[in-house]
């Protein structure tokens, strides 16, 4: 199947011992995106959206990005906009960067 046949990436991973969430992240031609095990929104803007998963921290890359719906007591997000990247990293690897929040907040 040719890359361009794809429609709908779903990817599901049960949570680390210790955690007690899981997350899933379905995306449907690039265009939106449902995640699942949501913990935080760190920042937002129309070219990024950090957010910290159950798994880890999760920067999605794009451009007229939307936040559609955020359900943080379900740890539920839905993104709209051109999706062009989504990185994980781990979360003490983000906060060693020594940037504050209001440094992440106002770049």
């Amino acid at each position: 199947m040719a890359l361009e046949e794809k429609t709908m990436i779903s990817k599901s991973i049960p949570a680390p011992k210790g955690q007690n969430q899981s997350h899933k992240c379905s995306m449907i031609n690039r265009e939106a995106i449902a995640l699942t095990g949501v913990k935080d929104v760190l920042s937002f803007d129309v070219s990024e959206v950090l957010l910290e998963t159950a798994l880890g921290m999760l920067s999605i890359r794009g451009s007229e990005l939307h936040v559609n719906r955020l359900t943080l007591e379900k740890g539920e997000v839905d993104i709209a906009g051109k999706i062009d990247s989504l990185t994980y990293s781990d979360v003490g690897t983000y906060k060693k960067q020594g940037e504050s929040f209001l440094g992440r907040l106002f770049r």
